[in-house]
């Protein structure tokens, strides 16, 4: 009987080790760190075999394919010694696409991604479609294939996905942006990266198609990597494209959206929703459907969130924006003056891109971090004030003294988290309860 081993134990992986046993192979899981209680519970009740906090290299070493999470660094000593043995070494994706006959909606870009593809899941949904959502968001891809419920899948997939992808071939293939990110994982070198996200349109031929967003610089200087066959779908401010975005509308093919009356705002979120719309089309639903369920899009948390109104001041919770081009794209979303919350753990951020934004709308900049000597050195001499601190409390105390009726008070961090929270979740979550605590009492 084939092995089929699964390197980390998180929604992917139990969901790809129930997927293999329902498939007939003997599954064993291995995960270096604790493995949850609920996910313990699932894998003895399907019999499948697990050990945690640690791996059993040679019994992992005579799989006959491994099946890896996508926060597991290639240059760890396991995935090392699996390469050195020449075993195959896949994706939870490339695994479960290769047992559903589903259409496949794949999303990826180094900002947007969850946004766009939450949407594109809107507008299926509301078309009255079977539709999953998967990859990155939602329940693992792999269990919904298993349980074969859906004809369409929606995935939201990272570069990590992507590197070990190899036959994997979306209907519908969508690339939204590419800015450094990560580079960590792609040896310092952007050009690694840039390739890792081209492989979404790997396998694409005349049947899919290909969604892009036209203006960026990164994405037109690499357009040869899609085959010449593919259908290319593109989104531009500039050109004739099949989504063109005005100042104040998206044109589509015999449609146009107001973007003053769209549920997301700013520059950034206009591609967001033409690429969505592009995708859901080519997936089968008229423009005219998509524009009736809009409205009733709500995204997901810590992303450009309103989370409170004070004496005229409105609060918006992006704790999402993690790195600097979010940030970009938050101030450019806002014609108010800001007081801008930025800071935590920088990850070799470079702010030059942000200083015209920075002093054409921040009327106050405050710097939240354990060490915020970086941000305080760079900005110092951009904005009218700056104040700087490790308490959210005080953070948000100093944005209500500092504003004005008509003021915006923006958390956009574009720095990790973890010096004060646990992640992203946990900062937005704090700060949503920290400003109606103040709000409110």
């Amino acid at each position: 009987m084939a092995v089929i081993s699964i390197l980390g134990g998180g929604e992917s992986g139990v969901g790809a080790a129930l997927l293999a046993k329902s498939k007939g192979f003997a599954v064993f899981l291995s995960d270096a760190g604790i493995l949850k209680e609920n996910y313990q519970q699932t894998l003895r009740e399907n019999e499948i075999e697990f050990e945690t906090g640690g791996h059993n290299v040679e019994r992992i070493l005579g799989s006959t394919e491994i099946i890896i999470s996508p926060g597991i660094p290639e240059k760890t000593d396991i995935v090392k010694a699996i390469k050195a043995k020449g075993i195959s070494l896949v994706s939870e994706i490339e695994f479960a696409a290769r047992y559903t006959k589903a259409k496949i909606v794949a999303i990826t870009g180094s900002n947007g991604k969850t946004t766009t593809t939450l949407l594109t899941y809107h507008f299926l949904k509301s078309a009255g479609l079977k539709v999953g959502l998967a990859g990155n968001i939602g329940q693992s891809f792999a269990k919904q294939v298993m349980e074969d419920q859906h004809d369409i899948y929606v995935l939201e997939i990272s570069s990590f996905q992507l590197d070990r992808c190899f036959q994997f071939k979306p209907d519908v293939a969508v690339l939204l942006n590419i800015t450094p990110d990560h580079l960590d994982r792609y040896e310092y070198k952007f050009e690694n990266y840039i390739a890792s996200k081209f492989r979404i349109f790997q396998n694409a031929d005349a049947s899919t198609s290909c969604v892009f967003w036209a203006d960026d610089e990164v994405l037109k200087a690499n357009l040869t990597k899609i085959a010449a066959s593919a259908q290319l779908k593109t989104v531009s401010f500039n050109t004739k494209a099949d989504a063109h975005i005005t100042a104040d509308s998206i044109q589509f093919d015999g449609a146009i959206l107001a973007l003053a009356d769209a549920p997301l705002k700013g520059p950034h979120n206009a591609i967001n929703m033409a690429v969505a719309m592009l995708a859901a089309h080519e997936a089968g639903v008229s423009f005219e459907q998509m524009l009736k369920s809009l409205p009733f899009f709500e995204n997901a948390p810590h992303r450009l969130e309103p989370c409170g109104v004070w004496n005229g001041v409105e609060f918006i919770n992006d704790s999402k924006a993690t790195n600097v081009d979010a940030v970009y794209y938050a101030l450019n979303s806002y014609k108010q003056p800001l007081i801008l919350i930025l800071g935590g753990v920088d990850k070799g951020n470079e702010y030059e891109v942000l200083d015209p934004l920075v002093k054409g709308k921040v009327k106050g900049l405050i710097c939240l971090g354990t060490d915020n000597s970086k941000l305080e050195q760079h900005f110092g001499t951009i904005v009218p004030q700056l104040f700087a601190t490790d308490s959210l409390e005080n953070a948000v105390k100093k944005g209500m003294e500092w504003a004005a009726s008509g003021d915006v008070i923006l958390l956009s961090p574009a720095c990790a988290s973890f010096d004060l929270f646990k992640n992203y979740e946990d900062r937005g979550d704090q700060f949503k309860n920290t400003v109606k605590r103040l709000i409110h009492g």
